[in-house]
């Protein structure tokens, strides 16, 4: 009797292809490291917390660098290498810089900033307002108002809103001819450094105009002016709530003038600006 016929490599290879023993090979190959670099002995792995807090200390500060950020994780009593702070931080594209944010804070203390703004009256006339304010806190350093605003009289309220000893550095300004030779001859002989915006630029002077909106949108509004020197009173009344009560975002709900925390007390309100608005402070 004949035996089976034996069956060759060759028969049973015909099941699967080729490219099913490759991917065969490589899957046990990956196993075979895997298990063989699996976790021993050795440097412990860094926390996410702890990674999160190195690029929290690189973002907010560009000019430290790794054995910086290091030394204040050891003063945390953050235990981790310098290279491991060195491999999680952030990435920067060329050097280091500060913030805009930063470089403003740095400066603001140093820039005023001027505009005019137009007023209708109720008869049918025009009043130019003049505006200056300091950036530090938003300051509402002088206001005042005339029915021509020429280079000598703009030069004039410069004068009087900053005393020889307390001039900024630099005064942003538009570009409107009132301000013509007079007025720059006055801020090089205070010793003020002129910055004229862009032309059609108004955002490069946001500061100053969005208090001109807050004036009109809080006060001019809300009233029919009768002449220069009503409108002189408003804005002066306007000024002193603005800077000493009205609180302000950019300044952590803070007034210009700093006002104190009360609270011990009754509660009274006081009208301002004919009750347009009320300023609240706690009685004995």
């Amino acid at each position: 009797m004949a035996l089976p016929p034996i069956p060759s490599l060759l028969d049973a290879a015909v099941i699967f292809k080729p490219e099913t023993l490759v991917r065969w090979h490589r899957g046990g190959f990956r196993l075979f490291w895997r298990w063989k670099s699996r976790h021993r002995a050795g440097r412990p792995s860094v926390s996410s917390e702890i990674r999160g807090l190195v690029r929290q200390m690189s973002r907010e500060n560009p000019l430290w660098g790794a054995p910086r950020i290091h030394g204040e994780l050891l003063k945390l009593g953050v235990d981790v290498s310098q290279s491991s702070v060195a491999k999680y931080m952030e990435r920067r594209r060329g050097p280091p810089s500060q913030g805009w944010r930063a470089f403003l804070r740095n400066h603001a203390p140093h820039i005023a900033a001027v505009d005019l703004f137009v007023v209708p009256t109720i008869g049918l006339k025009f009043l130019y307002g003049l505006v200056v304010i300091h950036l530090d806190r938003r300051r509402l350093v002088w206001t005042n108002v005339t029915a021509n605003p020429t280079a000598e009289w703009i030069a004039r309220q410069i004068t009087e809103a900053f005393p020889w000893d307390q001039t900024p550095r630099y005064l942003i300004r538009d570009r409107d001819r009132a301000y013509s030779a007079v007025v720059t001859q006055r801020l090089q002989a205070m010793g003020i450094r002129d910055r004229p915006i862009a032309p059609r630029s108004p955002w490069q002077n946001a500061n100053v105009e969005r208090v001109i909106g807050s004036i009109r949108r809080e006060c001019l509004d809300h009233v029919i002016v009768f002449g220069e020197a009503h409108l002189r009173r408003i804005l002066a009344a306007y000024g002193a709530y603005y800077n000493d009560i009205r609180t302000h975002l950019a300044l952590d709900k803070d007034a210009p003038m700093s006002r104190p925390v009360q609270s011990v007390g009754r509660i009274a309100a006081t009208p301002v600006l004919g009750g347009l608005h009320h300023h609240y402070v706690r009685m004995a």
